[in-house]
This record gives C-alpha cells, sequence and structure tokens, in this order.
C-alpha cells in the first residue's frame, strides 16, 4: 500500500503570516505529500485570544505559494459557511492551486468559534444532521459551477461517530479522518465497511487517514487500512522535526 505523509500546519500563535509561509515552504521541501491547516477561528491551545489566521485565506495563499503538495482543510466547520458558497471557494482554491485542493469538512465542535462569531452552536446530533443536510448541496453545486474544478477535489470526512459520522462518509467521503489509538482505528474501520455494506458502496474507495502514531506503531495502522499520517505542528516555531521523522520512515519503507 503507498502510504503518504501530511502535516497539519495550525495557524496559531504565529505574530505574522511569514511565519507560516516560511512553515509551508520548509514543509514542501522536506517531502510531504499534503499540508493541512484547521478551520478555527481562535487558537485550540495556550492563549486561546493568542495570535490566529483564517483557513480559507490562508489556503488560498497556499495554493499560490507551493508547486506540489496538495493543500486543505483538517477540517472545515460544516456550518460555518453557505454550503454553495464553500463549494465555490473550493472550486476556486483547486483552480490557483492547479487542481490541488482536498475538501475537508466536518461538523465542528468548537463552542467558542461559533459564540464569537454569531454561529448557531446547537447539539451535537444537530450540527451532524446540518452536515448531513449540507454535503448533497456541496456536491450539487461543484458538479454546476463554471468552469468546474480541475482535479478530482477529493472529500475528505473527519470524526468517528458511529451511527451518522461513519454513516456520512459512507455515502460521500473519498478520504476518512479517524481520531484515536490503533484498537479505535480498527473498531471504527470495521463500522464504517458495515455502513458501506448498507449503502451498497465499496468501502476500498474511501482511504483512510489518521494522525501519525510514530514509526513503532504506524506499521500497524497501515495493516488496519490506514493510507495517510498527519503530523501536527504549531506556531510561533513550526518545529517539523517529527515531520521529518513521519517522512524518513515513509521513505524507508518504499525502498
Amino acid at each position: 500500500m503507498t502510504v503518504q505523509v501530511a502535516v497539519q500546519l495550525q495557524p496559531q500563535h504565529a505574530p505574522d503570516y511569514a511565519r507560516l509561509r516560511d512553515a509551508l515552504l520548509r514543509a514542501e521541501d522536506l517531502g510531504v505529500d499534503v499540508v493541512f491547516t484547521w478551520d478555527h477561528f481562535f487558537p485550540l491551545d495556550g492563549d486561546t485570544d493568542g495570535y490566529h489566521f483564517e483557513c480559507w485565506t490562508v489556503l488560498g495563499a497556499w495554493a499560490e505559494q507551493t508547486e506540489r503538495v496538495r493543500i486543505g482543510a483538517l477540517v472545515t466547520g460544516g456550518g460555518y459557511r453557505n454550503p454553495d458558497l464553500l463549494a465555490d471557494m473550493a472550486r476556486t482554491v483547486d483552480h490557483i492551486s492547479g487542481g490541488r485542493l482536498i475538501l475537508g469538512i466536518g461538523a465542528g465542535w468548537n463552542a467558542k468559534d461559533y459564540s464569537e462569531y454569531g454561529y448557531e452552536f446547537g447539539t451535537a446530533g444537530s450540527r451532524i444532521a446540518l452536515l448531513g443536510e449540507y454535503l448533497p448541496r456541496i456536491r450539487s453545486r461543484l458538479a454546476r459551477l463554471n468552469p468546474a474544478p480541475l482535479g478530482p477535489l477529493p472529500l475528505l470526512l473527519g470524526g468517528g461517530g458511529e451511527r451518522k459520522t461513519l454513516r456520512l462518509v459512507a455515502e460521500h467521503a473519498d478520504i476518512w479522518h479517524a481520531f484515536g489509538d490503533l484498537a479505535t482505528f480498527t473498531h471504527k474501520s470495521g463500522v464504517l465497511e458495515a455502513h458501506c455494506a448498507d449503502v451498497g458502496r465499496d468501502v476500498a474507495q474511501i482511504a483512510r487517514s489518521a494522525a501519525w502514531p510514530g514509526p513503532q506503531q504506524a506499521e500497524a495502522f497501515v495493516a488496519a487500512g490506514a493510507s495517510l499520517f498527519t503530523v501536527g505542528a504549531s506556531g510561533p516555531d513550526y518545529d517539523l522535526t517529527e515531520v521529518a521523522e513521519a517522512i524518513a520512515w515513509r521513505d524507508a519503507r518504499c525502498r
């Protein structure tokens, strides 16, 4: 199985965009396959009112500033934007990048993002239901946009709710990003397979993504179906030491 390595450059605690741009270019030079950001409006750790930059503006810049890597959000908050507008934004960034965008989306979870920006937080159930309503609209709008996206524009869904979220993954996703340890990943992969059987979809059509577990456990995740690993890196310094470790592991297993 071909395995890829991504980095999530978290747009927090960097006092200026130059720090984020530098980390992006260093990551591409190191040889990562994908560079993700996240879609929050405030830092998630440290000073939660500290420095922070917005996801889709950053992705538009990354589309111009990179040459090879795929880019995307891990993940966009499903309730933050009109879904037709989000599809148009994604199509536009895909064109700017030359067809390298991954459209990552999830139900959203951080209450401060909602309350500070005037979105209805609701409940976990209502946010997942809204995502379920939005996904067909995103697909429909992407199919009608002129010009169409350049790339296949894979849809990545993040989350592990067994009854609702994984059903949406089975119905809509090209990539599933899972959270948790190996036992959790293995169990939820089985749940996803059952949902795929229910909707008449080959589970092999859905790539499986996980956080980088370190070189000691990575091969076990691959055996369980993972084909994309993501390392997180935060500002202000964006230390990519662990990213380099993951890339070295990837390259060694391909020799």
